[in-house]
């Protein structure tokens, strides 16, 4: 049900929202307010961080990879909701602190707050030129960090115990670079996170761009509501600390 006409968003100039059957608002391209069946991330879509030129590779993520994020969104945000028992909202990476250098990557967030992430527990679908990630993701910003560390430390081998082998841990969403779980010193990347103020702690999956499930929209679909649901003990213990 459309609700308001052209709006701007994510640096696309016409826009449209509607309302989903739990009242959330989602933002579409007015184009004939169509809805997007996604259909997986094509090599089309990974080949937009090889365009040179800041402007040039923002339209091309605007155009080709962010109609994608939302297309997911509409289709998992119901469930979500349900499986981590928190409503959460999109928002969609704008890069627009950026300048001159054209961005390495994209992502999408999803996150109980409306008017930013940055500063919460959230998860992430995104995109480098070479893979998927799903993260839950606390990032540099986020003010409690000692607390959310401690607590994982306090209980290290409870939460190690229900992250499976093949999910990745990262140390900086900025880099290109993260360690299969059954490979890490977690402890240690843990102890980063709670004790340096840029120390960051991404948890999740990474699904390689040559990877048939990436091609294939409902089987990546499946897999990252399997992955936030795998996650969400940590992210609701994380979210229920005073801090």
């Amino acid at each position: 049900m459309l609700i308001s006409d052209k709006i701007r968003y994510a640096g696309i100039e016409e826009l449209s929202a509607f309302q989903c059957k739990s009242g959330r608002i989602f933002i579409r391209e007015s184009e004939g307010d169509r809805h997007m069946t996604f259909q997986g991330f094509q090599p089309k879509d990974f080949e937009t961080f090889s365009i040179a030129g800041l402007d040039e590779r923002m339209k091309a993520i605007q155009q080709r990879i962010q109609p994608k994020f939302q297309a997911i969104y509409e289709d998992i945000a119901d469930e979500i909701d349900e499986i981590t028992g928190i409503p959460l909202h999109l928002h969609i990476a704008r890069h627009a602190r950026r300048t001159v250098n054209p961005p390495a990557d994209t992502w999408s967030a999803y996150c109980h707050n409306k008017r930013g992430y940055k500063k919460h527990p959230h998860f992430q679908v995104g995109l480098w030129h070479d893979h998927v990630f799903v993260w839950l993701a606390y990032i540099y910003e986020l003010p409690g960090k000692e607390a959310i560390g401690e607590m994982i430390l306090s209980d290290l081998e409870n939460w190690k115990s229900i992250l499976p082998e093949h999910y990745h841990v990262s140390k900086d969403h900025m880099k290109n670079e993260a360690v299969l779980i059954k490979d890490a010193d977690f402890n240690a990347i843990v102890e980063r996170f709670t004790n340096i103020k840029k120390g960051e702690l991404l948890i999740g999956r990474r699904f390689e761009a040559t990877d048939d499930i990436v091609k294939n929209g409902d089987r990546l679909i499946s897999e990252i509501k399997s992955t936030i649901k795998t996650l969400t003990p940590l992210y609701r213990a994380s979210m229920n600390l005073k801090y």
